[in-house]
């Protein structure tokens, strides 16, 4: 599947009620409820001892896809110009690939 594909079928269960604004909102929110649903299951495992439960991270991390599309689509932009966009910043960053001196020393106002 492509990412723009994945964006368009997964916005057929956006709340069309919902205003931009509101989608946004509901976006960013989300990637934030579904981003510390993935932390608490590491979190478990790391400090309280449960097994690394990998199917429930991989269901919370589709959740997180579908969060990134909503916040995308409210901002009237295409998951593949957001990937792409990202590459070309880690590129930037790092032509060489990650170096911890260079993210040791990196400039800080490159965002």
């Amino acid at each position: 599947m492509e990412i723009n594909e994945y964006q368009d079928l997964a916005m057929r269960t956006l709340n069309k009620d919902l205003s931009q604004k509101d989608i946004l909102l509901n976006g960013v929110m989300g990637l934030c409820g579904e981003s510390g649903e993935v932390i608490d299951i590491v979190k478990k495992h790391l400090a309280h001892g449960h097994e690394l439960d990998k199917e429930h991270i991989v269901r919370e991390l589709g959740d997180v896809a579908w969060y990134l599309a909503e916040t995308a689509y409210a901002l009237d932009v295409k998951l593949e110009d957001i990937f792409r966009g990202n590459i070309n910043k880690l590129k930037s960053r790092y032509p060489e690939g990650f170096e911890t001196e260079k993210s040791i020393h990196r400039a800080k106002n490159d965002i």
